[in-house]
């Protein structure tokens, strides 16, 4: 699961890399909704179950810090 945060590496595609007032949800592309709804699918395929969750628990986190950070949920 730890393997999931990989997803980051669309973050050096953004202009500066780091913004600690971005959302990154709904901003990169990793964190919009289709590739959410695919990480959501994949919790049930069992090969990729573990790979599915780790990520839907990294968007979430990513969300949680957008409200914390800017108080929105997504951009």
């Amino acid at each position: 699961m730890m393997l999931t945060m990989v997803v980051d590496i669309d973050h050096l595609l953004a202009t500066p890399i780091y913004d600690p007032l971005r959302c990154s949800i709904g901003f990169h592309p990793l964190h919009k909704l289709f590739p959410i709804i695919v990480y959501a699918l994949a919790c049930f395929i069992p090969k990729l179950r573990f790979i599915g969750i780790g990520l839907i628990i990294h968007m979430i986190l990513d969300s949680i810090d957008c409200q914390l950070s800017n108080g929105i949920w997504f951009t």
